[in-house]
């Protein structure tokens, strides 16, 4: 099995857990609170994988550090997570299980790409009309692209949506000089 297909197997198993105990949401934050620890501390990324530190230490580390702060069956999660060997794919199961919760509330991500920087009015603008186009609730993700000069481009998976002022005067220059 493939690294993707075995995290979506976690993750199923973690969301089934969530959804089990109520704490979908809960065990939400902390996958992606341990997988950005992972992914941004190197102590952390590289005692985990290495084999010199035992899987009993490894899952004493994850108990102790997650003791008061985590539900016991997530931190049972993560010692069976541990016991086989794959805690090293603990990001690529965060990310799983966060797909399985947005389409449980129904949520998809959005990349928007402004001109500058948006101000909270406008921000709460855009995430409402999206939400509205797409029948979901959108989470933007918003970044500044001077390129653009104006207007909004929107990146929802593999589709874009270009209401850009740079994508208009492309397609004027082509008009005028095709005709």
């Amino acid at each position: 099995m493939r690294e993707p297909t075995i995290a979506r197997n976690y993750a199923d198993a973690l969301f089934t857990t969530g959804e089990r105990t109520g704490d979908t949401g809960k065990y939400a934050e902390l996958i992606e609170g341990l997988a950005g620890a992972i992914e941004s501390d190197d102590t952390i990324r590289i005692t985990l994988e290495s084999p010199r530190v035992s899987k009993v230490a490894k899952q004493e580390i994850i108990s102790k550090a997650l003791k008061d702060k985590a539900p016991v069956e997530f931190i049972r999660f993560l010692i069976a997570v541990i016991k086989r060997g794959r805690q090293g794919i603990i990001p690529a199961i965060s990310r799983e299980y966060l797909l399985l919760v947005d389409a449980k509330f129904n949520r998809v991500h959005a990349g928007v790409s402004v001109a500058r920087q948006p101000n909270k009015q406008l921000q709460k603008d855009i995430q409402k009309l999206l939400s509205e186009v797409l029948g979901k609730e959108v989470i933007p993700h918003y970044n500044v692209d001077e390129r653009i000069i104006g207007g909004v481009v929107v990146k929802i998976g593999d589709r874009t949506m270009d209401g850009s002022i740079r994508r208009k005067i492309k397609k004027l220059r082509k008009q005028m000089l095709s005709g």
